[in-house]
Formats: C-alpha cells, structure tokens, sequence
C-alpha cells in the first residue's frame, strides 16, 4: 500500500486572474514540518497567531491552481473568502483527518455544488411560469459554520 500525498480539489468560486480567467481545480499536497515551521522564519510573519501564517503555508502546499503552475502567497491572498476557507478546512481534513473524513467532505462537497456566483446565471420564470409560493432554499454547506474573528493588537 502506498501513501497518497497528493489531493486534488475545486474550490467553491474560484480564482480570478488579472485576465479575468477562473481557477477551480487543483492540486494540494501533505505539509511536511518544513512547510509550517520555515514561514515562522519570514520577516513578514509575527508568529503563531499571524493570520498571514495560513497564506504562506498554503501558497507552500498548493501546488496547482487551474491552468497555473506556480501558486505563491500572491494568489492565496486573492481569493475569495469561501475559497480561503475551504483550503483551510481541505488543508486540515487531508493532514490532520481520517480517510473516512477526508471521503466525507469531498462527499459533502460534491453534494453541494458550487456557490451562488460561480455558475452563469439561470434566467428568472416569467410571471406565467412563476409558483404563487416560492420555497426559501436550505443551503447546507460542509466546513466552517461561522467567519471566524481575527484578534488584533494594538501596536
């Protein structure tokens, strides 16, 4: 049995390029202990507790990104908040997480389908073709309930 150190993903939204082209899919791979304890090293980084922190060591783990070979801090930085959360949350289940997990949320995922945005839009019923009730839809999606809160210091 060999050990799988590569996972592939499509992000909810995507990354938009300066030209305008959508990056969905790609590749992360398994942080070695370098990947987290050498951007404790950068000047940039205050420690720990850096929310800057997870942009470098995501920029490290991603190895793709749509059409892009290389992914640096540049491109983290730039996407959208759902993305960056879902990395987060991607980076954590193949690391940290079971095989069990790691099916769960691809599963979840999938059964989610992209966000609101990330598709052209459907045109809306006419008057004739709308339903007198229209239900209010249950969005469920897998990962982070909540935006979590940055703590900043005074400096």
């Amino acid at each position: 049995m060999s050990l799988k150190t590569r996972y592939e993903f499509t992000l909810p939204r995507g990354y938009v390029d300066r030209n305008g082209g959508l990056h969905r899919d790609g590749v992360m791979r398994l942080a070695t202990a370098r990947d987290e304890l050498e951007p404790l090293r950068d000047p940039t980084i205050s420690g720990p507790d850096d929310p800057r922190l997870t942009i470098v060591v995501l920029a490290r783990v991603v190895e793709t990104l749509g059409s892009l070979d290389l992914v640096t801090p540049h491109e983290i930085e730039g996407l959208f908040a759902a993305d960056l959360a879902y990395l987060q949350d991607f980076y954590g289940v193949i690391n940290f997480g079971s095989q069990e997990e790691f099916d769960e949320f691809v599963a979840a995922q999938q059964g989610a389908g992209p966000l609101p945005g990330s598709e052209p839009p459907v045109p809306a019923p006419t008057q004739a073709e709308a339903p007198d009730e229209v239900p209010t839809p249950v969005l469920s999606r897998p990962g982070r309930a909540s935006i979590e809160e940055i703590r900043t210091e005074a400096r």
